[in-house]
């Protein structure tokens, strides 16, 4: 009888110690999230590549498409494309800029430093997590702002809807960009074998132009990655319902946004936290500076 009264005491102090943990290191995250968006944003360099690289090319994409309407709407076309650039930025920052970052980690031992920190998987993901969001936020507010000015985009409708859509978009991508990141080769071929995938879906999932324009079986397609979710969600937030003539079944079907974004929220979080668990058991300092001495000598 007493043994088991010390082995349930065993047992609860060692729930709470975890749960503690795992609080500490939620916390340590947000704060290294915070502190990275903050360095990049006093980074000229890095501040004049969002603005240039990402801004930059969509005011050019906006003039030139120019104000005529989606056809059977009296939507502009620059309306139609600024609402799914909102959406692909969120989608391009979770499966792009953050397995690069992940990949540059690796390469600069950040994750073999993992192993020696309790916690330290959690920590890190919600860093990453956090510094995308708030990449998302800047973007996302200077392209509306580019929008309104160029485009005659106006307010969303629905600013609910832009939120929740925003953050769960960001949970569908995160984790699953964390996961892409752990088997990447390296760096120098992360762009190379993500950018063209990115185009195809930027195309195919009804950011640059209605889905309902493209063939029935790439429609099927489309619908089963995220993008187009998000960029579904981020319409019924700002465009009236007579776009719905556009859509796929004539309805924003926001349940059904929101269902398929969680469950990819889902999927990413139990996958992701066990292939990074994997990557930083199986790096070593011999491993690291084999792979650096090789980059320099390239």
């Amino acid at each position: 009888m007493n043994v088991k009264v010390e082995d349930t005491k065993v047992v609860d102090t060692t729930v709470t110690k975890g749960g503690a943990l795992n609080v500490k290191a939620l916390r340590i995250g947000l704060r290294r999230g915070w502190t990275e968006h903050m360095h990049l944003i006093r980074n000229r360099k890095e501040l004049t590549t969002t603005i240039v690289g990402t801004v930059g090319v969509f005011a050019l994409l906006i003039l030139w498409i120019g104000d005529s309407p989606v056809e059977g709407t009296s939507i502009s076309s620059g309306t139609f494309m600024t609402v799914g650039f909102l959406a692909f930025t969120v989608f391009s920052n979770g499966l792009v800029t953050l397995p690069m970052a992940l990949v540059t980690d690796r390469e600069e031992g950040t994750l073999l430093r993992l192993r020696t920190i309790p916690g330290g998987v959690t920590a890190y993901i919600t860093g990453r997590a956090v510094t995308v969001l708030c990449q998302i936020v800047v973007q996302n507010t200077l392209i509306l702002a580019v929008g309104m000015t160029l485009g005659g985009v106006t307010m969303p409708r629905d600013w609910v809807t832009l939120i929740w859509v925003t953050l769960l978009g960001t949970a569908a991508v995160v984790p699953l960009g964390a996961a892409i990141g752990c088997v990447l080769p390296g760096p120098k071929t992360a762009g190379a074998l993500l950018g063209l995938p990115m185009m195809i879906l930027m195309i195919t999932s009804g950011v640059m132009l209605p889905v309902t324009y493209m063939p029935e079986v790439v429609q099927w397609i489309s619908q089963a990655f995220p993008l187009y979710w998000q960029g579904l969600g981020m319409r019924a937030a700002f465009l009236p319902d007579s776009m719905l003539a556009a859509e796929i079944g004539g309805s924003w079907r926001l349940p059904l946004v929101g269902a398929v974004l969680a469950a990819w929220a889902v999927a990413g979080m139990l996958l992701a936290p066990s292939l990074i668990r994997r990557v930083t058991r199986r790096e070593s300092g011999s491993r690291l500076a084999e792979r650096q001495l090789a980059a320099q000598s390239s």
